[in-house]
């Protein structure tokens, strides 16, 4: 299906097409690029341009470039724009005008990408769907993901992320969203913000963008929930709550064998629908997500029933099974919300032992030292028999925690996989979570060669 003629992609960036062309998809890859995708040639940590060559030889449509790179033909479709970033939105601008559908978007701390799979999951059987790819979720994430929307998209589902300030409001404008979701607010990227107060701030930003009248949907039971009715209250949103007070909330859950059951009250309907995971911020991420679907107008009873369907991303909280030993992989990202959600998880499996292997918390600020120390404190920790650390900063929690708890700690993750052995035996239930970057997903890595693994749902089919 055409996406894009040259024409169009002329009148939306204002550049200058070398020749006719149709464009069936976008793309920033050519590792995965598709014959009929508008090749994008952005700088990042190698310029585009210079991998233009291999994308047209691989089918691209056109190539999207502010030069003419070399070793193409003559008669290569080329969009020539002055700045290829700006460009790109350009083109997610023209893609979210011509776009007559509703539009949600979601940021906040913690799940942003799980949530947004839910929501493009629940609103199956509901019209076409378009979601942001992975954690596209940036300067560039979110136009790409704009600039690759059907014109006839009856829902999108656009995620918006951020590391400093003042990087929200633009995208949130970009997006134009009916609907607006913060999963919550915690302290991630906490040295770019000084205090959690201003992360909510920026958080909050996220409701400028909304088309009026438009509707806020905010996390209750926050200390930082005012800050953000405050900034829905500014944007003249119609703001709708989500938490244990919310207008949409959980009235019961129970977990068997890491599915959870549930009876929620979204909008003045109670709902009945059940997750693959045990984790209680997945319960009230689902419920907030069936709160923004009806908003946007889709059916939430509908919306409910299809949560079954929905699986936590891989390194995002995903339960699996590995000949015998119970895995919770977790190791994407982490701040000391997310950790204490994932001990949670892990204290309400039943089972065998429960093993916890912590890589570090990272973008913390000054106080990063004593808020892994304060991990020793979490309510879920009493639930863990044995905690296995990795990294300098979690030196601190292995240190503050009871001798009896404490297990193996090493400076690095590569360092505990080397030693996977030791870290867990047969019948133990096993969360893994670090911050990306402190690599702690090696020991998942190290953990699935040395046992067979069952994807998470399989072994209830």
């Amino acid at each position: 299906m055409t996406l894009w003629t040259s024409q169009d992609a002329v009148a939306a960036t204002g550049g200058r097409a070398t020749r006719d062309f149709v464009i069936t998809g976008v793309s920033i890859d050519t590792r995965t690029i598709q014959p009929g995708d508008l090749f994008v040639a952005l700088a990042a940590a190698r310029d585009g341009h210079d991998f233009v060559a291999q994308a047209l030889e691989k089918g691209a449509g056109a190539a999207l470039v502010s030069r003419i790179p070399e070793g193409i033909a003559d008669d290569a479709a080329l969009l020539v724009v002055p700045d290829v970033l700006e460009a790109l939105e350009a083109l997610g601008r023209a893609g979210r005008a011509r776009m007559q559908g509703k539009v949600i978007a979601i940021t906040g701390s913690v799940g942003k990408t799980s949530t947004k799979e839910m929501a493009r999951i629940a609103l199956a059987g509901q019209g076409r769907i378009h979601a942001a790819e992975a954690s596209y979720n940036n300067h560039w994430g979110v136009p790409l993901t704009l600039a690759r929307m059907p014109v006839d998209t009856d829902f999108a589902i656009i995620e918006i992320g951020m590391n400093h300030p003042g990087e929200i409001e633009p995208l949130a404008r970009l997006a134009r969203p009916h609907v607006a979701m913060i999963t919550t607010v915690a302290a991630a990227h906490l040295e770019a913000f000084g205090a959690i107060e201003g992360i909510a701030h920026e958080k909050g930003a996220i409701f400028r963008g909304l088309l009026q009248p438009g509707t806020a949907i905010v996390p209750e039971d926050l200390p930082v929930t005012q800050i953000l009715r405050d900034c829905a209250d500014d944007s003249g949103a119609i703001v709708i709550g989500f938490g244990q007070q919310g207008m949409a909330r959980p009235i019961k859950a129970e977990t068997v064998d890491g599915v959870t059951q549930v009876r929620a009250r979204v909008l003045g309907e109670t709902i009945d629908f059940t997750l693959a995971s045990a984790g209680t911020h997945f319960v009230m991420n689902a419920v907030g997500v069936l709160a923004a679907l009806g908003a946007a107008g889709a059916d939430v009873a509908v919306a409910a029933k299809a949560l079954s369907d929905w699986r936590p991303p891989l390194g995002r909280g995903a339960v699996e099974d590995l000949d015998g030993l119970r895995l919770i992989d977790d190791a994407y990202n982490s701040n000391p919300t997310s950790l204490s959600a994932g001990l949670a998880t892990l204290a309400r499996l039943t089972g065998g032992r429960r093993v916890a292997i912590l890589g570090d918390m990272l973008e913390l600020g000054p106080d990063e030292i004593a808020m892994h120390r304060g991990m020793a404190d979490d309510p879920a920790m009493a639930s863990v028999d044995v905690v296995h650390t990795a990294g300098p900063r979690m030196r601190a929690l292995h240190d503050a925690l009871p001798e009896a708890r404490r297990g193996i700690h090493a400076e690095t993750a590569a360092e505990l996989a080397a030693r996977v052995g030791e870290l867990a035996g047969l019948g133990d239930i096993v969360l893994v979570k670090g911050s990306k970057s402190s690599k702690v997903s090696t020991v998942v890595d190290a953990l699935r060669r040395t046992r067979q693994s069952t994807p998470p749902g399989e072994r209830n089919k």
